[in-house]
């Protein structure tokens, strides 16, 4: 189903993503980081469909088929190196730190920092080419959040 999508995301030399693939790439991210720990909770998929709606200015029916969507591919998807490579050839340093907030957001989304998904996010941190600092902050701003 995303074959064409996924050959395209991860090319040598990917061309700048349509904000359409932007963002089901980007949903694929979350979803991927919430899976990290084995247990793909529904506040993470709350949370998910959450920022989504907020991100893409999206209303609720439609933050659900993106995530719904983005699972899919998840579960499709290369590794997550290539994947996530690939997200930052693609996407600016600066919004790529609105991802990374974002996955925080879904990390911190039960309460609980497990440590499968703080080492997952420390690894697509990197290589989404995120400074450390950067990434602390981010975290630091979705738990000023609560």
């Amino acid at each position: 189903m995303f074959g064409d999508f996924l050959r395209r995301l991860t090319a040598p030399d990917p061309d700048t993503l349509p904000d359409s693939d932007a963002r089901l790439a980007l949903t694929a991210l979350l979803v991927r980081v919430a899976r990290s720990d084995g247990d793909y909770d529904s506040e993470e998929r709350a949370r998910i469909g959450r920022i989504a709606a907020a991100r893409y200015d999206l209303a609720p029916e439609a933050a659900t088929a993106l995530r719904t969507e983005a699972e899919a591919l998840e579960a499709e998807a290369p590794d997550t190196v290539r994947f996530t490579r690939a997200i930052k050839d693609a996407v600016p340093y600066e919004e790529r730190i609105g991802v990374i907030e974002a996955l925080w957001s879904v990390v911190l989304a039960d309460g609980v920092r497990d440590p499968e998904e703080d080492s997952l996010l420390r690894l697509v941190s990197h290589m989404l080419g995120i400074e450390d600092r950067d990434s602390a902050l981010a975290r630091q701003r979705v738990e000023a959040r609560g």
